[in-house]
């Protein structure tokens, strides 16, 4: 995986953590997103994790390259619980967002957890996010490409089944707990989660999470 982060005792202290942990090899740093961008490109890691505010290249403008060229997975580091910035990161993409002051252990879960094939963590602000998200429209910006409830043109094109895991998505669930709600393997809910973003044209479940709130498959 990748850490970019600018102030370097921050970052330090994250690779330490990283790579104290059982199976997460750190490959490489970055102190700016042009940076990221560059060693992403570079060392193609499974995982980045994105500080967002950072010189040269934001990390919400690094993480939009960085997904648009479908070069990572991107976990988003921030100070912040909700702001601007999260949803900057959640519309560029990202698999999730992670709290500065996480502990060490909620570091290391995050990072298994977007490797492992989820998305959005930080779970005691998970289900607010979404609906926060899917309430504003991000801030009153463009809402995700056909978001508008019910207007996604895609929405039609999903199977009863690929449905049933949106609407679990859009719930907070973990693959894991899709597949037992669905009574469905672990392997087929993944294969559900990527074929409705290929047919969605999203970037990530998170996308797929919040459009779901949008379209009111959630009920809430």
């Amino acid at each position: 995986m990748l850490v970019a982060e600018d102030q370097l005792s921050v970052r330090a202290g994250l690779v330490l953590i990283l790579r104290g942990a059982h199976g997460i090899e750190v490959a490489g740093e970055a102190g700016d997103g042009e940076e990221a961008v560059r060693l992403a490109r570079e060392l193609r890691p499974d995982i980045v994790l994105m500080d967002v505010q950072m010189p040269r290249l934001d990390g919400v403008s690094a993480t939009a390259r960085i997904t648009g060229e479908q070069l990572a997975d991107v976990l988003v580091l921030t100070t912040f619980d909700l702001d601007e910035y999260v949803f900057g990161a959640l519309r560029a993409g990202a698999s999730g967002f992670l709290l500065k002051d996480s502990e060490a252990s909620q570091v290391v879960d995050a990072v298994r957890t977007v490797a492992h094939g989820d998305g959005i963590i930080a779970p005691a602000v998970t289900r607010r996010l979404i609906a926060e998200f899917a309430r504003t429209g991000g801030t009153g910006r463009t809402p995700l490409p056909g978001s508008a409830p019910g207007a996604h043109p895609g929405l039609h094109e999903l199977t009863p089944r690929e449905q049933d895991v949106l609407r679990c998505l859009g719930q907070g669930l973990s693959n894991a707990e899709s597949a037992l709600r669905l009574g469905l393997a672990e392997a087929t809910v993944k294969t559900h989660v990527s074929r409705l973003l290929g047919k969605l044209g999203l970037r990530s479940r998170t996308q797929a999470a919040v459009l779901a709130q949008e379209s009111g498959l959630t009920g809430g």
